[in-house]
């Protein structure tokens, strides 16, 4: 689902909200949680699940072509970690392929 997806589902299901409202409302959530993901913040959205921030530490990697060793820096990335609600939902509505078919 991208985000006009979701902003049409929204638009949708709440008829007195215009497009541009819900268009509005959805840039205002994602915006707040960018910002305060970027400011070292936790989110936590129960029944849905957590993001955070992980911190990798630096590491030696390769240069592909010259195969000479370069130092990757420290990197703070974002993490999302599903909840038990949408763990079980997705558990129940996703069936599994039968990796001999």
């Amino acid at each position: 689902m991208t985000r006009s997806d979701l902003v049409a589902r929204l638009a949708e299901r709440f008829a007195q909200l215009t497009q541009r409202d819900t268009e509005f409302a959805v840039r205002t959530i994602l915006d707040a949680m960018s910002d305060a993901l970027a400011r070292g913040h936790r989110i936590e959205i129960r029944g849905f699940g957590s993001f955070s921030i992980n911190r990798r530490p630096p590491r030696m990697g390769r240069n592909p072509r010259s195969g000479e060793q370069v130092l990757i820096p420290e990197k703070l990335v974002p993490h999302f970690k599903p909840g038990k609600a949408l763990r079980e939902a997705v558990d129940e509505q996703v069936p599994l392929k039968d990796p001999a078919t």
